[in-house]
This record gives structure tokens, sequence and C-alpha cells, in this order.
């Protein structure tokens, strides 16, 4: 699913490993080249750990069951004494078998949080309403922007005008001379051009 047909998926490596790195960072202090002796133990507790999106830890999800640390192997706690090889056979198939149970909550879970999330971008958003006719400039990206112009290059390109609403805040522009311009901007990226 990570391809560019799928945008959304694309930035959830790179989210795991920028939480991965940074625990590595806190863990190394001076001893940089010392990291692979440390990933381990960072992996562990990152899969271990329970998130706030889901309530669970990624290990519960895919097992059915919490981890067993190695501290509790070496240090045994009451969790870890109290258990006979039967009874945990017994608990961990009652484990899977409600591990599909855990996930649709977990979905539910997941589902809510985006919401939330959702509702805390769009407090910030303010909506921009052109009228079709209306004279707008572009903001100008990388791949729009000249390169021999160095840090000198405009902001905004333009004026354009409003051919059509694509929906949802995003409009076709065309030139003066009347050319659509084949991709449709969003509103975010237009501010209002008066002569």
């Amino acid at each position: 699913m990570s391809t560019p047909v799928h945008p959304q998926p694309n930035g959830q490596a790179e989210s795991s490993n920028k939480i991965i790195v940074n625990n590595l960072k806190k863990m190394l202090d001076k001893n940089k080249g010392g990291w692979a002796e440390e990933l381990p133990f960072v992996l562990l507790s990152d899969r271990s750990t329970s998130k706030v999106a889901t309530g669970q830890t990624p290990y519960s999800l895919v097992f059915g069951t919490e981890a067993v640390i190695p501290t509790e192997v070496v240090i045994p706690t009451a969790r870890y004494l109290l258990q006979d090889q039967e009874n945990n056979d017994r608990i961990l198939a009652q484990d899977l078998d409600t591990i599909d149970e855990l996930r649709d909550l977990v979905k539910i879970r997941i589902a809510a949080h985006q919401q939330r999330i959702t509702k805390s971008y769009n407090r910030n958003i303010r909506v921009r309403r052109f009228q079709i006719g209306d004279l707008v400039l572009r903001k100008t990206f990388q791949n729009t922007k000249d390169p021999s112009a160095g840090k000198l290059a405009p902001k905004w390109e333009g004026p354009y005008l409003m051919d059509v609403e694509a929906g949802k805040g995003a409009y076709w522009l065309a030139t003066l001379e009347g050319d659509v311009i084949p991709i449709s901007c969003n509103a975010i990226h237009l501010k209002a051009y008066y002569m």
C-alpha cells in the first residue's frame, strides 16, 4: 500500500523510524556508535508500550497477549512465577479466540481518535471562498519556481481567473488569456488579487 497510488500510508514508516531514532538518541548520550547494542531494547520498549490511538500495545494486537519482558524472567514477578505450562497454554488459546474482538474494538477506538484529531485540526482552519471570475494569486511551490531566481523569487504567481469550483475548497484556474491550468488548486494556496 505504500506507493504513490496510495499516498496516505507513505509516511507511516518514516513516523515509526522517527520514534525509534529519537528513543535511541535518548539512550546513547555520547556513545553514538553503540546504537546496534541498544536497538533490541528500543524495539522491545516500542512494541510493548501502549499507543494512544489504539489503547493497546502492538505486540498484543499481533499475538493477543501481553509480552513478558526479559526483566521478568531474570527477576521473576508474581505474574511470571504463578504460571504453569498447562494454565499458560489455556490462557493463550483463550486470548487467540478473542483477538478478533480486540482488533474490532481497536478499529473503533482508532476511528474515534481520528475524529478527535480531525476536529482539533479543523478548529484552526480558516475557509477561503472565492467566486467564479475573481482574480487570485497562486502560491509558488518548489517545482513551479524558477530555479535561477534563488531566494529572491516571488512567493506568489498570477494573477489567475477563477474558472470552475472543483469542490471542497478546490478550484480550477485559468490565465487571463483564457487558457485553463490543468491542475486544480486548493483555496489555502490562493489569495485574492485586487487591481
